[in-house]
């Protein structure tokens, strides 16, 4: 019996590097995910201010926490890249009461990653009305998705020229509604 019991010791003894290398093992590749899918950004309320407080290029406003990011997506959207994805966490608002926001692209298949929003706005900040990928704008009763579907190359970002219908709103139009914005302080 004694024997037993020392070999049933050993083989304890012999597992552990086993378990621990195991561990490392799972550790490692739980990191290795991490790192190659980029994290989800989290989006409230408090995501949305005064559109006038963002960067602008042509008629729309960008947005990111991160610097480098945020020039990333300047460019792309400056140069009109296609075939080249927003980095996540890129938000885009062309009138103060929409936005795009970017997840991964597993978040929303069917708009490689971007989130539709539709906002109701005043002095007093921003609520979300209607959020995800099946989002209808109420000014052209149709799906935003089904306005974007056509730049897909562009990663369903809309500008002229980007196969997108025309909007109802001329550049002048979108400068008087981003001017406008309820939620800029007044000087």
């Amino acid at each position: 019996m004694t024997s037993t019991s020392n070999q049933g010791s050993h083989l304890q003894e012999e597992g552990r590097p086993m378990f621990k290398r195991s561990l490392l093992v799972v550790g490692l590749a739980f990191w290795m995910v991490s790192v190659a899918s980029p994290a989800d950004v989290s989006v409230s309320e408090q995501t949305f201010g005064c559109i006038l407080d963002w960067p602008q290029i042509r008629n729309t406003r960008i947005r990111h926490a991160d610097p480098q990011q945020l020039a990333e997506a300047m460019r792309i959207f400056r140069d009109s890249v296609p075939n080249v994805e927003y980095p996540v966490g890129t938000i885009l608002q062309l009138v103060p009461f929409e936005a795009m926001v970017k997840h991964p692209r597993e978040k929303f298949p069917k708009t490689n990653g971007w989130e539709f929003f539709a906002l109701d706005i005043s002095a007093a900040g921003t609520k979300i009305r209607d959020r995800g990928d099946s989002v209808v704008n109420l000014s052209q009763n149709k799906t935003c998705l089904s306005c974007h579907q056509p730049a897909a190359s562009f990663d369903f970002v809309c500008e002229k020229g980007h196969g997108c219908a025309p909007i109802p709103f001329n550049d002048q139009a979108i400068n008087a509604l981003q001017q406008a914005d309820a939620r800029c302080a007044k000087k």
